[in-house]
């Protein structure tokens, strides 16, 4: 006869081969999350990077179907539960798409194009100043100007 540590062992296993054990881990957290959430507490206004930053890590959890992990980012952070329109997102980062496949998260571009580094041999310039500021104020953030220019 099975003893309960061998069946929880044989549940384990099939629900990690089936696939639905991570799924059903993060269903639980978003839940209890959800539960013990208090709505009555105002969250903090979003400043405009945190906006753009959790819309992009949002469009990368649905792209990979981590909807449990995205729906406690949504409920978390107080980013709208509307998606930014994906066009806005890449005016608000001044960038363009190399690739008319929408379907991939931006991240992904935003990745590939410091991994494969800057043309012309130009350096990568990183921001070496917070640009979080509180929500009133906006910062508009402006691209170093390549050497040869």
């Amino acid at each position: 006869m099975a003893t309960v540590t061998e069946l929880k062992a044989v549940l384990k296993d099939t629900l990690e081969k089936r696939g639905v054990l991570g799924h059903l881990k993060a269903r639980i957290r978003a839940e209890v999350f959800n539960a013990l959430d208090d709505d009555r507490e105002p969250r903090p206004s979003l400043s405009h990077e945190n906006l753009l930053i959790n819309e992009l890590i949002r469009e990368y959890l649905e792209f990979n179907k981590y909807k449990y992990t995205a729906s406690v980012l949504i409920a978390e952070s107080g980013q709208p539960v509307v998606p930014l329109d994906r066009q806005f997102l890449i005016r608000e980062l001044n960038a363009f798409e190399e690739s008319k496949d929408n379907s991939i998260p931006l991240l992904y571009g935003i990745l590939a194009h410091f991994l494969r580094g800057p043309p012309d041999g130009a350096q990568n310039v990183l921001l070496t100043e917070s640009t979080l500021h509180p929500a009133s104020k906006h910062v508009s953030w402006k691209p170093s100007r390549r050497p040869d220019e």
